[in-house]
């Protein structure tokens, strides 16, 4: 029964929260089993007979092949449909991690972990595209919903590791996920909507593909070695083969493998929010840590606790983005969002200079999380309304890939920062807070610039684009 004074088209779609609760499981199997091994490379390591430097390509390998999957997000879709595509994803990811359970050498368990990388690569954007079309024009009430379970995986993950590692093997770690992934299989197979393939599927862009892939490795790669002469000449590389790439998208126009055109209007605005959004949240789980350590000697668990009002805040003001969204609009919710973020951020100059006080510092990053949850799901709910259905697996995929460059671009940007200034001066090595109070300013900066994005974002949610197919729905209609 609705309820009273709500009329039809403010109703959820019917089976709408069970298609919401299988296809975030898929993204969040993905993002706890990337924070799980984190925990567990010391025990790899022991077991395997391998250095640290080796086995940390467990966590790399499966980052470096998750981003070699995303440029063919929308080819597959194209070719069989996003729910046997998500199916395969999930098949493909439990058999992986059994490998990866068995795994008899440090070879065999990076392969097997790349393998994992490149079927969970995919449940991520999976996840997106199949909430954005059974969700409709309620796309910011599920997003925030279901965003919740996503953002418990940082947090579930390292408990989870250390309740298995205290009582089994590490091998565990990766066999759980068989009868997990085997009940959201079956779920999945019952709840999902049938979609199919595409009726006019798109050529293959391999010289696009040959181009996006390994450049997106390379950047990543690069990310983490930035301190090496070769990670420089890998971001080089990477820069060149991006640029090439978008000549080849350009003048391949809706034949690319991404259409450029798509970046128009409040797409492009609502990408530039979300890739500054990611980089503002990777470089302060970077810098803030580490600051914390480097200063005043906090230990590592200690630090985690310190830390976990940044998340309390965004579990608090994700359930309410949809409504919020609905009454005050995307622009005003977003930039209000990125406002408080900016203000939550700058009691982190106070800390850098004055001396660490724990209230302020807890206080500071529960408001900083309220901030940046209010600026992610309208950012992204504004993405997907502003293009057409059709358009939407392709318009997934280069969502997904600027996300993902926004985290290790900006940390880079950071980490560099503070490694010049770092070098070869004794002075800041005895004295570090004016140093960290300089990366801060940098990162209110960036805070700064999310604000002029989001100021950008329209105020409702476009619906241009929604007309434009209906006219083209009815047009097919009279022609058949």
């Amino acid at each position: 029964m609705p309820k009273v004074g709500q009329s039809s088209e403010d109703r959820l779609p019917a089976g709408l929260w069970g298609i919401a609760a299988v296809a975030i499981l898929g993204s969040f199997l993905a993002q706890l089993d990337a924070t799980v091994v984190n925990v567990s490379l010391s025990s790899l390591a022991t077991d395997l007979h391998a250095p640290l430097a080796e086995i940390q390509w467990v966590t790399s390998g499966y980052l470096l092949a998750l981003a070699l999957m995303l440029p063919l997000n929308s080819w597959l879709v194209d070719r069989v449909g996003t729910r046997n595509l998500y199916l395969g994803c999930f098949i493909a990811f439990s058999l992986a991690s059994a490998l990866c359970g068995v795994a008899w050498s440090p070879g065999s368990l990076i392969g097997f972990r790349v393998l994992q990388g490149m079927s969970g690569g995919l449940l991520a954007p999976m996840a997106q595209l199949t909430l954005a079309r059974a969700a409709g024009k309620h796309m910011a009430k599920v997003f925030g919903y279901a965003a919740l379970p996503i953002l418990l995986g940082p947090v579930v993950g390292p408990v989870l590791a250390g309740a298995i590692l205290s009582h089994a093997s590490w091998r565990w770690l990766f066999l759980i996920n068989v009868p997990v992934g085997t009940i959201a299989l079956l779920l999945a197979w019952k709840v999902l909507p049938k979609d199919g393939a595409a009726e006019e599927r798109r050529a293959l862009d391999l010289r696009g593909l040959l181009l996006l892939s390994p450049a997106l490795v390379l950047l990543l790669y690069a990310a983490d070695h930035v301190r090496e002469r070769s990670g420089w000449w890998l971001m080089a590389a990477s820069f060149a083969l991006l640029s090439l790439f978008l000549l080849h998208a350009r003048r391949l126009q809706e034949r690319a493998l991404i259409d450029l055109k798509l970046f128009r209007g409040a797409f492009s605005i609502s990408v530039a929010t979300q890739f500054m959004s990611n980089g503002i949240a990777f470089a302060g789980q970077f810098l803030v840590p580490y600051f914390l350590v480097k200063v005043y000697a906090t230990s590592p668990s200690k630090t985690g606790w310190l830390m976990a009002p940044l998340g309390l805040g965004m579990m608090c003001v994700y359930p309410t983005m949809g409504a919020m969204t609905k009454r005050f609009g995307v622009r005003q919710v977003a930039g209000v969002g990125a406002s408080v973020a900016l203000l939550g951020s700058l009691p982190f100059l106070w800390l850098a200079t004055h001396g660490l006080s724990v209230p302020v510092l807890e206080l500071s990053l529960f408001i900083r999380g309220m901030g940046m949850s209010s600026v992610g799901i309208p950012s992204i709910t504004s993405a997907y309304a502003a293009v057409e259905k059709r358009s939407l697996p392709m318009a997934t995929t280069a969502l997904n890939i600027v996300q993902r460059l926004g985290g290790p671009i900006w940390t880079t940007v950071v980490a560099t920062f503070l490694a010049w200034s770092w070098s070869g001066r004794a002075s800041v090595l005895q004295q570090p807070k004016p140093l960290f109070a300089m990366a801060f300013g940098l990162l209110i900066v960036m805070h700064a610039l999310q604000l002029f994005f989001a100021l950008q974002l329209p105020r409702a949610m476009p619906e241009q684009p929604k007309a434009e197919e209906l006219r083209r729905e009815e047009l097919e209609a009279v022609e058949s």
